[in-house]
């Protein structure tokens, strides 16, 4: 068995929302219905609002404000991240990270069929 990658799972979050808090509880949905196919091939899922959104809340409003917590986390957890998945829709946050990915030289993947079993 070949080790484990630990992949970040990127796509629409925000972006075509509006706004709208059920709109982007879909779009959070969509990026967790990619996280079961990731485990059962081995390899351990990722999702940057996973780790945004609870640091988000615990932050101020000037905090906030001073900064993008979604950006800045996906950028920081790409410096662990052995690959992407690159999920389809529009957002500018998931095609920083797969520029990020890129630059890094790490693999990005469009599909899970893509991806090799651990």
């Amino acid at each position: 068995m070949k080790k484990p990658l630990l992949i970040l799972i990127a796509g629409p979050y925000r972006s075509g929302t509006g706004g709208d808090p059920a709109a982007i509880a879909r779009n959070l949905e969509t990026l967790e219905a990619a996280a079961a196919p990731l485990h059962r091939l081995g390899h351990v899922p990722m999702i940057g609002e996973w780790v945004a959104l609870p640091t988000l809340r615990g932050l101020d409003e000037t905090e906030a404000a001073q900064t993008d917590v979604m950006y800045e986390t996906a950028a920081r957890l790409l410096q662990h991240c052995d690959a992407v998945l690159r999920l389809p829709g529009a957002s500018a946050g998931a095609d920083n990270d797969v520029a990020i990915a890129r630059e890094r030289g790490l693999p990005v993947y469009h599909r899970v069929e893509e991806i090799p079993a651990a």
